[in-house]
């Protein structure tokens, strides 16, 4: 996925001379960097009680003053932080979610780019050779093997999933789309349980099933539990490439395709398709790319897809052709409150 700053630079680009344009696109990297660095030393969880002297910052941090005032001063200048008089800094409403702890945090997230994705990125040309993982290439397994392996990362990798999630479209998914018909929903790799919690939040008579592997589910139960829709949600622990619980209403999809090539995106499909009761239906949740050459950060997320695991952000064409070969009849596509497009599908 592609930092904000960068599509801001980019879009900001337009209006100048074409050679100029160029300059904020390749040096994009600074400023994800910069904020990497901040984010993982948590000075923004430091500066919530107000203005620190960046002495006092850098003794916490174990860093060295002199260069942590560079960083935090090139910050002030774009935004993050503010410098009140000279070496004392504070948050500013862009740092504040920075923290580790407010609603929205994007604190892990900001890790997460900086760290085994900014190392992968930087094989892109391996992948665009080869039209495989850059990350398989670099690590020597693939992205879920790796965060098995290492939970800190792990750790990382679930709570940035869940602010890249983003409530409100949680909210919207579990308001605008009709699930009065779903007696049992199973949300298939839902992570941390954020969509299955607002859409049982929004639909009290419902039942769900949360399904992913074990680190994401032990840390699921809090938030689930803080929903209040503890009583209402199961978890199981499974791997859908092998199967799925069986006999529910509807299995839902959100940012789960994507991760995958078609052989694999249709190995899930055809084991939700088995799994299902009779009138199931299937919900897709993902960017549809549109043609031509109108901006659209799927663009940019469909190369990070490739490099992270080989997987795709695909058209309505290419959505329509994974329903068929999984034997589902694509039956509804709905915009939500963000650039993602609800996709829903019934068995042939």
């Amino acid at each position: 996925m592609i930092p904000i700053s960068e599509q801001n630079n980019t879009q900001s680009s337009q209006n100048m001379p074409p050679r100029l344009a160029l300059w904020p696109m390749i040096s994009a990297y600074y400023v994800p960097q910069m904020i990497y660095v901040v984010a993982k030393l948590g000075i923004a969880d430091m500066l919530k009680d107000g203005v620190k002297n960046c002495d006092e910052l850098a003794t916490a941090t174990e860093t060295n003053a002199p260069a942590l005032y560079r960083l935090m001063r090139a910050l002030a200048s774009v935004g993050i932080f503010t410098e009140k008089e000279q070496g004392y800094f504070d948050l500013t409403p862009v740092a504040v979610y920075l923290q580790s702890d407010i609603p929205d945090s994007i604190r892990w997230a900001a890790i997460m780019f900086a760290e085994e994705q900014y190392k992968v990125w930087g094989e892109l040309m391996y992948s665009i050779k080869t039209g495989a993982s850059a990350f398989d290439h670099v690590y020597g397994m693939d992205l879920y093997q790796y965060l098995a392996q290492n939970p800190e990362q792990g750790e990382i990798f679930h709570k940035a999933m869940t602010s890249i999630a983003i409530t409100r479209e949680d909210v919207a998914l579990a308001t605008d789309y009709d699930f009065s018909s779903i007696n049992i929903l199973v949300d298939i790799g839902g992570g941390r349980g954020s969509t299955i919690a607002e859409i049982l939040k929004a639909n009290p008579t419902m039942k769900g099933i949360l399904f992913d592997c074990a680190p994401a589910l032990e840390s699921a139960k809090e938030l689930i539990k803080a929903a209040g829709v503890l009583q209402r949600c199961e978890f199981t622990v499974g791997d859908f490439f092998e199967s799925v619980p069986s006999g529910c209403d509807a299995y839902i999809l959100k940012r789960i395709l994507h991760d995958w090539d078609d052989e694999r995106a249709i190995a899930i499909l055809k084991n939700c398709h088995r799994a299902m009761a009779n009138k199931g239906k299937i919900l897709v949740v993902e960017r549809l790319i549109p043609l031509g050459n109108e901006s659209f950060a799927g663009k940019l997320i469909d190369l990070d897809m490739l490099v992270m695991t080989g997987g795709i952000e695909r058209t309505e064409k290419q959505c329509r052709s994974l329903f068929e070969a999984a034997g589902f009849h694509l039956t509804k596509i709905g915009s939500l409150q963000s650039d993602m497009s609800l996709i829903e599908g019934i068995p042939i």
